[in-house]
C-alpha cells in the first residue's frame, strides 16, 4: 500500500513502478541471454517520441534490450504486415510494440492482429483482449491493467468494490472493466449515451476516467474517500502555454477524493511498467512453447 500525500492524497505511480521493475530486473538478472523489445514508428510521429524515450529508460532499467525501428511513412500495409510476420519467427525478438497513430492508409488494428499473441506485449490482438473474458489477463493491454495496479495500490480490498468506469474504448475501458470484475469488483460502465454519470460516479467506491475530455469529472461527481484513477491525457492552453491535463479536476477533486492519480505522474509510469512486465510473461510463455 502507498503512502498517501498528507497534503494532497495524491497517488502517484512512480512507487508502483519502482517496484514492478525491481521484480522484473530480478528476472532478467537470471536470464543469459534476452531476445529485445522492438518498438516500431511509422512515418515522422513526433508525438510518440515522449512515449518511446520512456520505454527505452524503462527497458534498460529492467534489463531489457530495447530497439526502436523507424520505417517510412509511405511504406504499405502489406509490407508492414511482412515485417511484423518476419519478426514473429524471429527468435531474437521477444515483444513487438506498434506505437500510434499511424498514417492514415495503415489499417492499425489489421497491423495488430497480425503480431503473435505470444510476441504481443502491447496487449493489443484482439486474441490477447479476449483472453481476459476467461480471465487470462498476464497480457493484457497495459493502461488498462496499470488502472487495476493503481487501485490495488489503495490497499481497498477489491472484492465488493463498486467501481464506476468511465468510457468503454476497446483497449483501455472495456478491458479495464472485465480485469476489475475478474477481481471480484461490481464494475459500472458509463459511455457517451449513459443519461447521468454523476448519479452512477457519486455512488462508487473507486472512479476509473478514460475518456479524453479535459476537467470532465468536477469534485460534485465524487463521493467523499472514494479512489479517482484518470487515465486521460489531454493538451490545454494556459496562459503558460501549453499544459498536459487529465479527465479529473484533479486541483479540485483532490479536497474530496481519498486517492487522485496526477496527470502526468500517475497512471502513466506504471503503463510502462506493465509493457516491462509483459515481456516477461512472453519471455516465459515463449520458453515453454520451445521458441527459445
Amino acid at each position: 500500500m502507498l503512502n498517501q500525500n498528507d497534503d494532497h492524497r495524491l497517488l502517484r505511480g512512480g512507487d508502483v513502478k519502482k517496484r514492478m521493475v525491481d521484480d522484473i530486473r530480478s528476472y532478467t538478472d537470471t536470464v543469459e541471454k534476452m531476445p529485445r523489445l522492438v518498438s516500431i514508428l511509422i512515418g515522422d510521429v513526433p508525438e510518440a517520441a515522449v512515449y518511446v524515450r520512456n520505454q527505452a529508460r524503462t527497458a534498460e532499467q529492467a534489463g531489457l534490450p530495447f530497439e526502436q525501428v523507424n520505417w517510412a511513412g509511405d511504406i504499405s500495409q502489406e509490407r508492414c504486415k511482412a515485417r511484423l510476420l518476419a519478426m514473429n519467427d524471429d527468435p531474437t525478438v521477444l515483444g513487438i510494440i506498434l506505437q500510434r497513430p499511424v498514417p492514415d492508409h495503415i489499417n492499425v488494428r489489421s497491423l495488430q492482429s497480425a503480431i503473435h499473441p505470444l510476441k504481443d506485449v502491447e496487449g493489443m490482438n484482439p486474441a490477447s483482449i479476449g483472453n481476459i473474458v476467461y480471465s487470462d489477463v498476464a497480457l493484457a493491454p497495459c493502461t488498462a491493467a496499470a488502472s487495476v495496479e493503481m487501485i490495488k495500490a489503495t490497499g481497498l480490498p477489491l472484492k465488493g468494490l463498486e467501481v464506476v468506469m468511465i468510457g468503454h474504448s476497446e483497449i483501455v475501458g472495456k478491458p479495464a472493466a472485465i480485469m476489475l470484475m475478474a477481481e471480484g469488483c461490481t464494475v459500472t460502465v458509463c459511455h457517451h449515451m449513459t443519461r447521468s454519470v454523476a448519479m452512477h460516479s457519486r455512488r462508487a467506491d473507486v472512479v476509473v476516467v478514460a475518456v479524453g475530455k479535459a476537467h470532465l469529472i468536477g469534485p460534485d461527481m465524487i463521493k467523499p474517500g472514494a479512489a479517482v484513477i484518470d487515465i486521460g491525457i489531454n493538451q490545454i492552453d494556459t496562459d503558460d502555454g501549453p499544459k498536459i491535463v487529465g479527465d479529473v479536476d484533479t486541483d479540485a477533486v483532490v479536497d474530496v477524493a481519498g486517492w487522485v492519480t496526477p496527470v502526468p505522474g500517475g497512471v502513466g509510469p506504471v503503463t510502462v511498467a506493465i509493457l516491462m512486465r509483459n515481456a516477461i510473461v512472453a519471455h516465459q510463455r515463449q520458453l515453454a512453447a520451445g521458441w527459445l
